[in-house]
């Protein structure tokens, strides 16, 4: 077994398409399909369920996946960590993100790469409960995500602050009178969602219902992108983060506020309290501490 194979399985799990892995692999589909057959007669257990096209994992092939997963972040991080020894920061920061919040994260890493000019950033949209995951398995660096269900036990966290929130809109299809809107007035609106379960939902969902309002969406997507699509063609308004980068001037959309308008839990940023931690997790969470302006606690 080596590491290559590890990677080969990865990349067919992540594209589901034996071509595909072995294009983002740099090598011909026979290549992958007989080093994933070696692999398979190593461990002498079947992996792949194969037909004329990929067809999924076996169970065992999801074990086996979950490990290889660990196993390649292992030694990605083994290599950042010899680097860091010799001074320097390379690899890559997996950073894990809730969708909808009041943290930029093109600032932070625009702040980071002026830093450690060698980092490269791979971003996951996630919910909070798959971040504490990915944070716990290894999968992931850092996460921004809401505190709530966050166990100081396992992880180390500060504050970002709340996500206050108000309705964004294109103004060549909406017009709305005055600074500020009633949420009344919002659930009378064509109203886009982020999906149900996320936290960030479920706070704007508790907003209304507290007021007696049950808004039916016109539309739901886990898709911060689609969403916006969505806005801009006139085809709803939503309620959006503000302090998220989004308030920045962007041709015809503007905010409105609504009143007491945000999620619940404090937003924060989060990384494992346990080895294995990366050289990588280290230095950016005490690059934020310094960006935010939080001091790190007495040791």
């Amino acid at each position: 077994m080596d590491i290559k194979q590890l990677k080969f399985l990865i990349a067919l799990d992540e594209t589901r398409h034996f071509g595909q892995a072995a294009a983002r692999c740099h090598i011909t589909q026979p290549t992958l399909s007989m080093r994933l057959r070696n692999l398979e007669d190593e461990l002498d257990l079947v992996l792949v369920n194969r037909g004329q096209r990929f067809e999924g994992f076996t169970q065992a092939g999801e074990r086996v996946l979950a490990w290889a997963r660990t196993l390649l972040a292992a030694h990605d991080g083994l290599f950042a960590e010899a680097a860091a020894c010799r001074g320097q920061l390379v690899g890559s920061l997996r950073l894990g993100l809730v969708p909808l919040s009041n943290f930029n994260p093109v600032n932070y890493i625009q702040g980071l790469s002026g830093i450690f000019p060698e980092l490269k950033y791979s971003l996951s949209s996630l919910s909070s409960d798959e971040i504490i995951e990915g944070l716990g398995n290894n999968q992931l660096d850092l996460g921004v995500c809401y505190l709530d269900h966050v166990n100081p036990n396992y992880f180390e966290f500060f504050e970002i602050g709340e996500t206050r929130v108000g309705l964004l809109y294109d103004t060549r299809h909406f017009h709305f009178e005055g600074p500020e809107m009633s949420w009344e007035d919002a659930a009378e609106l064509p109203l886009g969602m982020i999906t149900t379960g996320m936290h960030y939902r479920k706070s704007i969902d508790l907003s209304f219902r507290s007021r007696g309002l049950n808004p039916q969406p016109i539309m739901e997507s886990d898709s911060t992108y689609q969403l916006l699509q969505a806005i801009h063609q006139g085809f709803c308004c939503s309620i959006m983060p503000l302090d998220s980068g989004l308030e920045e001037p962007i041709e015809h959309l503007a905010f409105i506020n609504l009143p007491d308008a945000s999620v619940l839990a404090p937003l924060g940023l989060v990384m494992r309290k346990t080895e294995p931690r990366s050289a990588i997790a280290e230095k950016c969470f005490a690059e934020a501490r310094k960006m935010f302006g939080i001091e790190a606690p007495a040791v």
